[in-house]
């Protein structure tokens, strides 16, 4: 069904992540370039966002736009402007405590004076604040070029934002949030229910911390120079389908098992055998022709009469695993450990020897958690070998972090330092690869958040490794499965109850979205 074995770049079909920094030259160049005026392409952008803002109010709320003096407050001017041409109650606030426009705005704003509906409310220093009564505030006061604490007037308006009962709606980010750094706690920053943003995501839409601010996120393209974003320099990624679609292929006719690998997964103890089931379970589901499982010999009946397709080695111990026998991963494609293993002294001696294998490896929670407490292990493990921790786990790894930014910086310099792939899981896990780059998921969804999830991308990343794919597409690929999966799963069961099962049963039809076999591209 797959076949990873071919020359397409590990980023090809992904979306960069810019900086501010970068959006804003990608911007001139597309100027100079299209050519383009900077004003047709604010409308562009801006029209863009309008059409977006008409799929979620109704004609009969009130929609109250605040704009700054900036590019961004031009782009609410011009997204006033057009809501109001098709019908919408608007009112739109200009923000201009300096007295000072850029050029764009200016211009933005004499257009919608020139519609004589009084339209626009200059707000100046002094004047009194509104309270924004309407049922909808389009915040367009700062863009992503913002690097500095806002104060005065900006400060209360987005207050009074804040404090309003409207539905909020961000232009290209948040006003007060920091698009590239962590933005200090005691700064004001407006609360968006959702964000529009332009050409691409902004790194700090990814990372918890700021989910309160950013809310639903999409992003509009808005037709910067394709060619130039190509050449920008650099080392973030967003997750496509279309991306991932690319390392997919339809099983030929004539396959049989042995063309789709051979998966041994050591997992389990006593008490937590579900975890191996889980995992097994994923990876025979994501196709991997052949698997064996070693798990505590007391597991071995359960685990068969749950599981009948899969091969199982008993260890030497009922309770836990404490060794490999020689030649026992001799016919394995790829090596899993981790879910259900336990932190007993006997475990901690088998890992030793586990990961010494010379087989594309995935390892996860108890296995990491051995790593953690013996980081000469570390050393030890093979080039690309997959780590999968969540937070904690990877705190136990790597120390902990002020912020999520300053996490994200220790994944990358922990994938670096080690030569591993670190997939951070989270709402957007974060795939970090020895070369320093890496890539956030796109698919998945709360409902995930459940017991036996993290064994379920275990056996899915294992079973893509004993297919063939390369450690760094396993990972990419591994984790947009798994998280279809469960958007997949939530269709049907809805948003609370969902199972780590339920993402199992989910994952083949997950595999021919991808495919392209059920009919959808």
């Amino acid at each position: 069904m797959m076949n990873a074995r071919d020359n397409t770049s590990l980023f090809e079909g992904a979306i960069k992540v810019l900086t501010a920094a970068q959006i804003r030259q990608a911007d001139a160049y597309t100027i100079l370039h299209e050519p383009i005026r900077s004003l047709d392409l604010m409308e562009r952008a801006a029209s863009l966002a309008a059409a977006e803002i008409e799929k979620k109010i109704k004609k009969e709320q009130c929609i109250d736009v605040v704009c700054g003096p900036g590019n961004n407050g031009g782009d609410g001017l011009v997204i006033a402007r057009l809501l109001h041409l098709k019908g919408y109650k608007v009112c739109a606030y200009l923000v201009n405590e300096s007295l000072e426009l850029s050029e764009d705005c200016n211009t933005s704003s004499e257009s919608l004076r020139k519609l004589k509906d009084n339209l626009l409310n200059e707000l100046k220093t002094g004047a009194e604040l509104p309270d924004f009564p309407g049922d909808v505030v389009v915040d367009a006061l700062f863009g992503t070029g913002l690097s500095r604490k806002i104060g005065g007037m900006a400060a209360a308006i987005i207050e009074k934002i804040n404090q309003s009962k409207a539905t909020v709606i961000a232009v290209d980010i948040p006003s007060g949030l920091y698009a590239d750094a962590a933005t200090p706690a005691d700064y004001p920053v407006v609360h968006a229910d959702y964000t529009l943003t332009f050409q691409t995501p902004k790194l700090c839409f990814f990372f918890a911390m700021n989910e309160q601010y950013v809310g639903e996120w999409k992003v509009l393209d808005i037709g910067l120079h394709k060619e130039f974003i190509g050449n920008l320099d650099s080392n973030k990624y967003y997750v496509t389908k279309e991306q991932v679609e690319h390392w997919m292929e339809p099983r030929a006719k004539f396959s049989h098992k042995g063309n789709f690998g051979h998966a041994f997964l050591v997992a389990g103890s006593e008490g937590m055998l579900g975890a191996a089931i889980l995992s097994a379970t994923a990876c025979l589901r994501t196709g991997t022709g052949l698997l064996t499982a070693h798990i505590p010999k007391s597991g071995v009946p359960v685990f068969l009469g749950t599981l009948p397709e899969a091969m199982v080695h008993a260890d030497s111990s009922d309770q836990v695993f404490t060794g490999l026998d020689e030649n026992e991963t001799d016919r394995a494609t790829a090596i899993g450990a981790g879910p259900g293993l336990s932190g007993d002294e006997r475990t901690q001696e088998g890992m030793r020897q586990l990961i010494k294998q010379k087989k594309p490896m995935v390892l996860d929670a108890d296995a990491l958690n051995i790593l953690s407490a013996h980081p000469d292990l570390l050393d030890l493990l093979q080039t690309e070998a997959i780590l999968t921790p969540h937070p904690k786990e990877f705190e136990r790894l790597a120390g902990k972090s002020e912020d999520d930014f300053q996490r994200h910086e220790k994944q990358i310099s922990f994938s670096m330092k080690y030569g591993v792939i670190t997939v951070l899981k989270g709402a957007h896990s974060c795939i970090a690869f020895p070369d320093g780059s890496c890539c956030f998921n796109s698919t998945g969804n709360p409902a995930m958040a459940t017991g036996g999830s993290g064994d379920v991308l275990t056996g899915v990343i294992l079973g893509l490794l004993a297919q063939g794919f390369s450690p760094g597409k396993a990972a990419i690929a591994g984790v947009y499965v798994h998280g279809l999966a469960g958007d997949l799963a939530v269709q049907e069961i809805g948003k609370v109850g969902l199972l780590a099962s339920d993402i199992v049963s989910h994952i083949p039809a997950a595999l021919m979205r991808l495919c392209g076999e059920d009919g959808t591209t």
